[in-house]
């Protein structure tokens, strides 16, 4: 049976919705691997990753108000100006258990260079990750050990503990409740979007 390139990534993907909100097959990244097309060729994945493929900025001389609208269904950011979509942005969010909370906010927050104090890895006086992704209050601190927070590029808060920034994107919901975005996209956000700006969340 033939299988197409672009449907064999997606099994990939939904399996791993269903193991755990961590776990990712890393094969995914590795471009020399080869897919059965649809004509029975062996082909290889695109450079560009499904995010990069859906993710878009068009504002040129667009006048108006930006607004943000995050759909946790459909993995979307929405950018308005006005009552026009200028923009659009894959994302990954909250996975089940932390899910990132439906609501109307602002953006409350801007850092550039944001680093994660509850979010990150407990490692080693060698600097080896002795426990990995986890969340401070969750899991204890081994003996030894020291945290160290997981970068968050381009950082834009909308509630407490919560907010947008460049991350890894999978495909499904995988963050431990922040707003993934590819790094092109959350730079562009970064740069046009002032504090105050509205953000809804929606399901």
């Amino acid at each position: 049976m033939r299988v197409s390139s672009f449907f064999l990534p997606f099994v990939v993907l939904t399996a791993l919705f269903f193991s755990s909100c961590a776990s990712y097959d890393h094969r995914l990244d590795d471009h020399s691997l080869k897919y059965l097309g649809t004509d029975g060729s062996l082909t290889r994945q695109s450079r560009l990753s499904l995010a990069d493929q859906i993710s878009y900025w068009d504002a040129e001389n667009v006048p108006g108000s930006p607004s943000i609208v995050i759909d946790l269904s459909e993995q979307r950011l929405y950018y308005y100006k006005g009552n026009k979509l200028v923009g659009v942005s894959a994302v990954s969010t909250g996975c089940e258990g932390r899910e990132t909370k439906i609501g109307h906010y602002k953006i409350s927050k801007k850092d550039l260079h944001h680093v994660s104090s509850e979010c990150g890895d407990y490692v080693n006086s060698q600097g080896e990750v002795v426990v990995k992704n986890i969340v401070t209050k969750e899991i204890k601190m081994p003996k030894g050990a020291h945290f160290v927070g997981s970068p968050m590029p381009y950082f834009m808060m909308i509630y407490p503990g919560v907010g947008m920034h460049t991350g890894f994107l999978p495909g499904v919901p995988d963050s431990h409740g922040c707003i993934r975005l590819p790094d092109r996209m959350a730079k562009k956000f970064f740069e046009v979007t002032p504090i105050g700006t509205p953000v809804t969340v929606q399901r």
